[in-house]
């Protein structure tokens, strides 16, 4: 399944991807499931029988609208709908630094011997086709393709064995950096949580759709026409269950939370000579079995 949100009227709703231009609005198909994409994570499995109910209907009203019909709910056109981020507001976003090994050869680095952590605050997160905005002071941004875990099940202590259970799915983030603040202040916090700094989507893709523990996905990352990125998921240091196990020996892992597992190499910083987004770019991250997160980059009005 392809979970998502999206705005319908002023208001946000959960829905479902049914093919690539059949949305359902699950409200619309349950009234009494929570009006919280969140709050369904820890238990999907209502939403699965709602997706078995209307999925192989899915061709027949895409030929109707062809046909000249409009949509009516519970189905919306995903072309023209307005999405939201698969997670609103997570209590946390978990990222990991140094965990390809291509990016690690490209900064000339031993590639590390336990995870390197670091926060992203959850107000950076921005939602598909809407913008990555600078400023005149941020000029050395970059942009990084990543496989993003969403939790579905809380949990402390948790083995690399329990961690499939702990997943309610798999989407794409762009982990923007603002390098001038991350060099100067020697951590990730402030260069790493840049307002509209965490494009994430376009929706969250359950574990079912995707090999064990998203091995093995090709992900890549376009800047306009230029392929920047280009590796897969098998490049990781640190998998997806040897993460949730680390991350959870301190922390309680809780719905909703995100864990972005780190990038490929060939981001604009290392680069000869590097490169940094501009206003007027626009960023394609592309992960095989998931979809394509796409943002524009623009110059912040005020």
């Amino acid at each position: 399944m392809k979970l998502l949100n999206y705005i319908r009227g002023t208001m946000p709703r959960p829905g479902l991807a049914l093919n690539d231009v059949v949305g359902l609005d699950l409200l619309a198909a349950q009234p009494s499931l929570p009006d919280n994409l969140h709050v369904l994570l820890p238990d999907l499995a209502p939403v699965r029988a709602i997706h078995q109910e209307f999925a192989p209907r899915a061709s027949e009203i895409a030929a109707r609208w062809e046909a000249g019909e409009a949509p009516t709910l519970p189905f919306f056109d995903l072309r023209h709908a307005r999405l939201l981020t698969p997670v609103i507001l997570p209590s946390k976003i978990i990222a990991v630094g140094l965990n390809y090994r291509d990016h690690a050869e490209e900064q000339h680095k031993k590639l590390p011997e336990r995870p390197l952590l670091f926060s992203k605050a959850p107000s950076c997160l921005q939602a598909p086709g809407m913008p990555i905005e600078l400023t005149a002071e941020l000029t050395k941004v970059d942009a990084e393709a990543e496989l993003a875990v969403v939790i579905g099940k809380p949990g402390r202590g948790i083995t690399p064995g329990q961690a499939a259970d702990h997943i309610a799915g798999y989407t794409c983030m762009n982990d923007v950096s603002d390098r001038d603040a991350q060099y100067t202040d020697k951590q990730f916090f402030r260069g790493k949580s840049l307002d509209t700094g965490g494009p994430c989507g376009p929706w969250l893709v359950t574990p079912d759709e995707l090999p064990p523990l998203a091995k093995g996905l090709a992900i890549t990352c376009h800047w306009n026409d230029t392929l920047m990125q280009s590796s897969n998921t098998d490049q990781l240091i640190f998998p997806v269950d040897e993460l949730i196990s680390y991350i959870s020996r301190n922390m309680t892992l809780l719905p909703g939370d995100i864990i972005t597992t780190g990038t490929p190499g060939g981001v604009g910083v290392f680069r000869d000579p590097p490169v940094f987004l501009k206003p007027g770019d626009t960023v394609t991250v592309t992960i095989e079995g998931i979809g394509s997160l796409v943002n524009p980059v623009k110059l912040r009005e005020s």
